[in-house]
């Protein structure tokens, strides 16, 4: 095996699968304890008309800006406050109608008890997260949510190691919990990832994305030929639309259709539009989601999708390369 000079390549592997396995001891352990303040728990945050405010001092503090960010991600209003900053003016920032989950391994931050007394005068309901079944944290709270470990992963048994990755997956179970009692679904998942690939897969649709109007290439079921090539050229997009009078669809006629027309040999000059259009047009709906569109492609092999109404009149078309630049796929 290769190490770098001075490292003990086998002690390192060691140590670290020591590490893992202290902290996977550690989460199942939680599991099999977790209980119904759990599900109290979740009943409380269910039942706040305002936020979470998660607090928490040094590694529980970091933890707990994630699991802040996880709720609010996954439909539960949640936000960090700095228990430090609390006391010097940030608790105007809690109001009666929110809840507080703090986390504290220990459960006797100092930070976190000197806030403890305001929050119950102000009639805030109070989770804690805490390793400390009887530290000064769970006797002030409404429901304890017991995150202790026996030892840590650190060998010296002092850095928050196995303690923080028990915070951290018992906010995740809390998150996921709330996520399915409020029946939270992949599109609202994507309202607040706007700007991320989920997004923009489930929330755009085909006529955010769709050609329409002049871009569109149109001809009547009785143009010539050549004309259809005229249009077809003029508008770059590979095909051209044989429409009715009512702009209903009647056909499409694409460069594929082309080149099987010169390999076969047929003699091109009297042809109309309709003598050489395909039929059975693959089409959308305009509000389908434009990833669906992306998907009848690569299952038809086609590169251009059109864009009907109920009544199957042409509203626009959407090509692969219009996916491509929004980033749908």
């Amino acid at each position: 095996m290769n190490s770098s000079p001075g490292i003990d390549a086998l002690r390192v592997l060691q140590v670290a699968r020591e590490a893992l396995a202290i902290e996977a001891s550690a989460l199942n352990s939680m599991m099999l304890n977790m209980g119904d303040e759990f599900a109290q728990a979740v009943a409380i945050v269910l039942s706040c008309r305002g936020r979470v405010v998660v607090m928490g001092m040094g590694k529980s503090g970091h933890v707990g800006r994630k699991i802040a960010a996880t709720l609010a991600s996954t439909g539960t209003p949640a936000m960090f406050v700095h228990p430090g900053e609390a006391s010097h003016g940030d608790l105007g920032m809690v109001t009666p109608q929110d809840l507080v989950l703090a986390l504290s391994n220990s459960g006797e931050s100092d930070e976190l008890n000197a806030i403890l007394p305001v929050l119950k005068r102000l009639g805030v309901k109070l989770i804690a997260m805490t390793g400390g079944a009887e530290s000064a944290l769970a006797r002030h709270a409404d429901v304890v949510l017991n995150s202790h470990v026996d030892k840590e992963a650190c060998p010296l048994n002092l850095a928050p190691t196995a303690s923080t990755t028990a915070q951290m997956a018992l906010g995740d179970a809390l998150a996921v919990a709330l996520l399915d009692a409020r029946g939270f679904r992949a599109e609202d998942f994507a309202r607040s990832h706007p700007g991320g690939s989920l997004g923009r897969k489930l929330l755009t649709h085909v006529h955010d994305l769709m050609r329409s109007g002049d871009a569109l290439p149109r001809v009547a079921a009785e143009a010539s030929f050549t004309d259809m090539m005229r249009e077809m050229s003029a508008k770059s997009l590979g095909l051209a639309v044989v429409v009715g009078a009512q702009d209903q669809v009647l056909g499409v006629f694409t460069d594929g259709d082309l080149r099987r027309l010169i390999e076969a040999g047929r003699d091109l000059r009297g042809l109309r539009a309709q003598d050489v259009m395909n039929q059975r047009p693959r089409t959308v709906l305009p509000q389908a989601l434009a990833v669906d569109a992306a998907d009848l492609m690569e299952e038809a092999r086609i590169t251009v999708v059109l864009v009907v109404n109920e009544a199957n009149q042409l509203l626009g078309a959407l090509s692969i390369n219009d996916l491509m630049r929004a980033k749908v796929i």
